[in-house]
């Protein structure tokens, strides 16, 4: 199967890279910080979406903005603890592609998504994050946003996702998805193309224009 695009666009936690360990060690500790129960915070989808969407389903809407800006300091304070890494594929992919032909999506604040991208350096032209839009995945406005950037036709962009939010975003912008198994199982993702991450993937560029192969 053979993919034509003109801009790629990337989510990055569990994408990229792997940060789940830092996930999982922040969370839980904001959660027993704003005495949050196991049974609600175990109910709330984490991957995927805002630190503020998270938030506001677990907390009164007066205590969100703080607790927003709380959890934002312990994930980002956290990453030199080693809690996040490249997935299989990322850097190889990544260093095929022309600069401006790709960009990052992501859900998280940007010195969130700094901190983790500079922590295994990627380096993107590109970075549109939680900060930068007013509705976050499913919500298509982050990819149409990095479209916009790159100067691309939505219809000629492919997203590149591990979690259902963000290929939800993806399909309602437009754009052709892949999913990668690193977070989710393969029957929990609708996508164009499913595979288990970048490592199975190659990229051509010819006339401006990246063609994404699965490898043989």
């Amino acid at each position: 199967m053979k993919i034509h695009a003109e801009a790629l666009l990337f989510d990055n936690d569990g994408t990229l890279v792997s940060s789940l360990a830092s996930v999982r060690r922040c969370w839980t500790g904001w959660a027993r910080e704003y005495g949050i129960s196991a049974e609600a915070f175990g109910g709330v989808e984490l991957h995927g979406r805002t630190a503020a969407e998270i938030a506001a389903d677990l907390l009164p809407a007066d205590v969100v903005p703080a607790a927003v800006a709380r959890i934002e300091q312990l994930e980002v304070e956290d990453v030199p603890n080693g809690g996040v890494h490249l997935l299989p594929g990322t850097k190889a992919f990544l260093d095929s592609l022309p600069p401006d032909r790709w960009a990052v999506v992501t859900s998280a604040t940007r010195p969130l998504a700094e901190a983790r991208l500079d922590a295994v350096g990627i380096l993107p032209k590109t970075l549109i994050t939680a900060d930068d839009v007013t509705r976050g995945k499913p919500d298509p406005e982050p990819y149409l946003r990095a479209a916009r950037e790159l100067g691309v036709d939505p219809a000629r962009c492919v997203v590149f996702e591990d979690a259902p939010a963000g290929l939800r975003a993806g399909r309602a912008a437009g754009m052709t998805t892949v999913a990668l198994t690193t977070t989710h199982q393969a029957h929990e993702l609708t996508a164009d193309l499913v595979v288990n991450d970048l490592s199975a993937l190659s990229a051509l560029v010819v006339a401006g224009a990246v063609e994404i192969s699965v490898r043989g």
